[in-house]
């Protein structure tokens, strides 16, 4: 059983005052997401990423097809105790610390005075905001402060399946590779996450699976190595090489590209039995081999396509 299973989402926005009319923001959206894995959900802005999750979350409500999250259907609320959300931009209210709204949200969610206490304070080392500041009111945190914070209201509850909508927002590199850490565990764990993002590096490190949605359309969806598979030439090859000269190179490797970077020399061969012409080659200009490795497109190209 998908952990979410979506069929011919649609929806439509009304707009104008006077004069009104419809904008599609989702157009017939079907996809599923298995157990256990991180599913990435990637789009430029307005393609309607925050319009899925809202669906999904049943803030907004789809002018056509449905929607199941654990076998239920997203009309069930009860569904609701079983997973965790973080919204793009979430508010909190100001005036609460990170210790007192997340005791605030595991006493909506049924726990005893103890258990909540003990919660919120495993919840907040878990996502490493500095203890000194638990007892701070969030109207004093910074952006990057407030997304840890929001990553641990979401995992109150213990839930199966995670929905993040663009959770690295705001963190500085350090924290951005705590919270993939972070991410990364949830999927160790056995629970499922569903993250929105824009930045691919992430996606690349984190992701399973992958789906990209253009003008509110799913565009492509799959694995990364399926999605970066080059049907067009797919037995293309990448040499890096050092202490060579290109110049020398080039007179041994003549159907070869061959480009110089400041790492070295990078050499592109159309098959990887030609893979043997490159190593004889660099043996006579004194040069050694660094890597060999399928060229695949990468994710931030695909994703300009």
């Amino acid at each position: 059983m998908p952990a979410v299973e979506i069929t011919n989402l649609t929806k439509d926005y009304e707009v104008g005052f006077f004069r009104k009319r419809k904008v599609r923001a989702l157009d017939d959206l079907s996809l599923s997401v298995d157990e256990r894995q991180i599913f990435g959900f990637l789009g430029a802005n307005g393609a309607g990423k925050t319009t899925t999750l809202k669906l999904l979350m049943r803030l907004i409500f789809p002018t056509s097809g449905s929607a199941r999250i654990l076998g239920h259907d997203i009309q069930d609320v009860r569904m609701h105790r079983r997973i965790g959300y973080l919204p793009e931009n979430p508010y909190f209210y100001d005036y609460l610390t990170a210790r007192e709204l997340l005791e605030y949200c595991a006493e909506l969610f049924g726990f005893p005075a103890a258990k909540r206490r003990n919660r919120a304070a495993d919840l907040l080392a878990r996502v490493k905001l500095d203890e000194k500041r638990w007892d701070t009111q969030l109207r004093k945190f910074s952006k990057g402060m407030l997304q840890r914070v929001g990553l641990a209201q979401s995992l109150v509850n213990d839930p199966e399946i995670v929905f993040l909508d663009e959770p690295m927002s705001g963190l500085d590199p350090v924290g951005r590779r705590e919270v993939r850490d972070l991410i990364a565990s949830l999927r160790d764990d056995g629970k499922t996450v569903f993250m929105c993002s824009h930045i691919l590096s992430d996606i690349e490190v984190l992701c399973d699976r992958v789906a990209i949605l253009k003008r509110g359309r799913l565009a492509q969806v799959g694995s990364l190595d399926e999605l970066r598979h080059r049907p067009d030439n797919p037995h293309q090859m990448e040499v890096m090489a050092t202490g060579a000269e290109a110049a020398i190179v080039k007179q041994y490797l003549s159907n070869a590209a061959i480009t110089a970077t400041p790492s070295g020399l990078r050499i592109e061969v159309s098959a990887e039995n030609e893979i043997e012409n490159v190593l004889a080659a660099l043996r006579k200009a004194g040069g050694k081999i660094v890597s060999i490795q399928p060229i695949k497109q990468s994710l931030e190209e695909l994703f300009l396509e």
